[in-house]
């Protein structure tokens, strides 16, 4: 009798699990997706943007003087000789020469790169998140159209980092006398060289980020909440070391592309990658290819590993203010 009036206790409807919604899906996780908003998505993207170019900015402006051929200030490939000379020549602020035109790219290129990788990621990879062929698809998307808003103005922060203060005032006087002097289609003349080069850049970048970042949870899942700071900046170093120095040739060859006419460097006749590779080996020998791989690496291994523990912290944060907002409601 006891047992009988127990299960008849436990029976009652108070006890009756909560009929969910029609839409309801337990089964579907969220989580590999992150269950964020495109809004979400845009401005963690565009925060991270910011301060990784900004942190690294000195480093970026080495990197375009050694690139940068014909009778410019910087002639030698050394690290140490480029950082002197432009010391000596400029003094501190002209290694920030051009950050305004970085500001105003990076926040609205970041926005566009990681929201379109993220969609497109969820879209192809469907409950299989780990795919490292869609992570590598998804980046390719993600750079041509973040490209096709960023490459305008890093072409103007490359021509302020290599002309004195003679040749622009500042950004909005490079844009005036670009569009004067060259026509609108200026800005996009290393757009297809730069899609070219950001594409492999990208889909490697991405892809091993994704897959080291996995690895590393695997190997200590306990603590990976705890230590995931740590995790996503190793990642990110590794990632953007490696696919840095794999694209330096197209680098070199961007931005003499976007620097042509500026501070004596060489002028093209065309945008074509062949002219410009054939000007370089010319001049420098297949070496020249190489310009400014090692600041290049020290470039993108920390603005890397910054970018997405920036990022995934500013993720992490709508995450926390979804599942409040989802309890207050």
């Amino acid at each position: 009798m006891a047992t009988e009036a127990t299960t008849t206790k436990f029976q009652n409807s108070d006890f009756r699990p909560v009929p969910q919604p029609p839409d309801f899906h337990p089964e579907v996780m969220v989580c590999p997706h992150d269950g964020l908003h495109f809004w979400q998505f845009m401005i963690a993207g565009s925060v991270a943007g910011c301060v990784e170019h900004m942190a690294m900015f000195p480093v970026d402006t080495v990197k375009t003087h050694m690139q940068a051929l014909g009778s410019c200030p910087i002639k030698s490939v050394g690290v140490r000789h480029a950082f002197r000379s432009i010391l000596k020549s400029e003094g501190l602020p002209g290694l920030y020469r051009g950050i305004g035109a970085m500001g105003l790219g990076a926040g609205p290129a970041h926005a566009v790169y990681f929201s379109v990788y993220e969609v497109c990621k969820k879209y192809f990879s469907g409950k299989n998140p780990n795919n490292s062929a869609v992570h590598a698809v998804s980046g390719v998307f993600a750079t041509v159209a973040s490209d096709a808003v960023f490459t305008p103005m890093d072409m103007v922060k490359q021509r302020l980092q290599l002309g004195n203060s003679a040749a622009y005032k500042g950004v909005f006087d490079c844009v005036k006398k670009v569009l004067k002097e060259e026509g609108f289609w200026a800005f996009y003349a290393s757009y297809r060289t730069t899609v070219l080069m950001n594409a492999p850049y990208t889909a490697v970048h991405f892809a091993t980020y994704e897959a080291v970042k996995r690895g590393l949870i695997e190997i200590s899942p306990e603590s990976a909440s705890d230590e995931r700071v740590i995790i996503h900046a190793t990642a990110g170093a590794l990632a953007g070391a490696s696919a840095a120095v794999i694209t330096t040739p197209l680098d070199v060859v961007k931005t003499l592309l976007q620097c042509q006419g500026v501070c004596g460097c060489d002028r093209f006749k065309s945008s074509s990658i062949g002219d410009v590779v054939e000007t370089i080996v010319r001049k420098d020998g297949y070496k020249g290819l190489m310009r400014g791989w090692i600041p290049r690496m020290l470039f993108h291994a920390p603005a890397a590993a910054i970018c997405w523990s920036t990022y995934e912290a500013a993720k992490a944060f709508f995450q926390e203010l979804n599942a409040s907002t989802e309890s207050g409601t």
